[in-house]
C-alpha cells in the first residue's frame, strides 16, 4: 500500500523538477538574448564600417530618382527618372520630390536619398 509520506515525497520531487526546469529555461533564454544582442552589435559595427554618409539635399535641388518598378521591356530604358525638384525634407534621409517638365515617372513621390542623384552630375 502507498503511504501518505510516499505521495508527499513524490509531489515534492515533481515540484522540484518543475522548478529546476523553469530555472534552466530562464537561464537558457537569458543566454540566448545576450548572444543575440552581441551578434546584432557585431553586425551593426561591420555594416557601419563600410557605409558612407548619405548625401543631404535641400529644398529646391534638382535630382534624378531611380526606377523602382520593374517589368518587361525595361532593359534599354534609362535607369533614372528626372529631373525632379525636392519640395520637402523628411526625417532619416527621406524626401518628397515633384516632377519638372514632361517625362516618364510619377508627378509627386516620396523617395530615399539612396535612390537619388544630383541632376547636375548626370547631365
Amino acid at each position: 500500500m502507498k503511504s501518505n509520506e510516499g505521495i508527499q515525497i513524490l509531489e515534492l520531487l515533481k515540484k522540484e523538477s518543475i522548478e529546476s526546469f523553469v530555472k534552466d529555461s530562464e537561464t537558457i533564454r537569458e543566454d540566448a538574448t545576450k548572444n543575440i544582442l552581441k551578434l546584432q552589435e557585431e553586425t551593426r559595427r561591420n555594416y557601419n564600417k563600410k557605409r558612407k554618409e548619405a548625401h543631404h539635399y535641400k529644398v529646391g535641388d534638382f535630382v534624378a530618382i531611380m526606377r523602382t518598378q520593374l517589368g518587361t521591356g525595361l532593359k534599354l530604358r534609362p535607369k533614372l527618372h528626372g529631373p525632379y525638384e525636392v519640395i520637402k525634407v523628411k526625417l532619416k534621409d527621406r524626401y518628397d520630390v515633384k516632377k519638372v517638365g514632361q517625362h516618364e515617372g510619377p508627378n509627386i513621390t516620396s523617395t530615399a536619398a539612396d535612390y537619388m542623384k544630383m541632376w547636375g552630375r548626370i547631365t
